[in-house]
């Protein structure tokens, strides 16, 4: 799905019905399973199945204790894989014209921007995961329990290096609020179809529910 008004709305749309119901859930994951790469999205994103297992962890101690967490679990699976699906076919520069095209070029720009700049952050600390990682194979260290301390250190402290640096960047630019943006926005005939069924499924689990 190309035009990212339609990917952002069908992909906000899919997870609440996914988040509140376990019909909607169900739906989701049938459009996921239909409309998108599905399965090669989840190989290519290593933060996918980290993800999950986490989440099941929690689904775990949800069940023992009486609270519904299988429901809860494939709940927050479908959430986790449309979110994937919505970040895979990002582009830079798309939520800037989102943005603008949302809510003009002042509160827009800056959210766009903002969104734009937390897209950039995310990469980067997949990129620097997988320099620590392999740092590790190199010293022979053993990833486990013992290193998420460590780790997420580095990874905050790199993460609060690289916004400083953007401030002090957009600073030194003197700017101060909004912009100038004229949003563009590309598509393809599949678009509609796919956003059409992803308002059918949310139908859907609202007359299940």
């Amino acid at each position: 799905m190309l035009d990212v008004r339609l990917r952002t709305g069908s992909a906000t749309l899919l997870s609440l019905i996914a988040f509140y119901s376990l019909q909607g859930a169900v739906a989701a994951f049938f459009w996921w399973l239909i409309f998108t790469p599905n399965l090669r999205l989840v190989w290519k994103n290593r933060l996918v199945l980290p993800s999950i297992v986490l989440i099941g962890i929690f689904s775990t101690i949800l069940e023992i204790t009486g609270a519904g967490g299988l429901s809860y679990f494939f709940r927050m699976m479908v959430v986790i894989l449309i979110g994937v699906w919505l970040l895979s076919g990002q582009k830079p520069g798309e939520f800037l014209n989102l943005g603008c095209w949302l809510f003009g070029t002042r509160a827009g720009f800056e959210l766009g921007m903002l969104a734009g700049m937390a897209l950039q952050n995310l990469n980067s600390l997949i990129i620097d995961f997988d320099r620590i990682r392999a740092a590790e194979r190199m010293k022979g260290v053993r990833s486990g329990i013992q290193s998420i301390v460590p780790v997420g250190r580095v990874l905050v402290h790199g993460t609060l290096l690289r916004a400083e640096d953007t401030a002090e960047l957009l600073a030194i630019r003197g700017y101060v609020h909004g912009g100038t943006c004229v949003p563009a926005f590309a598509g393809e005939t599949g678009d509609l179809v796919a956003a059409f069924f992803a308002l059918c499924a949310a139908v859907i689990a609202v007359l299940l529910g």
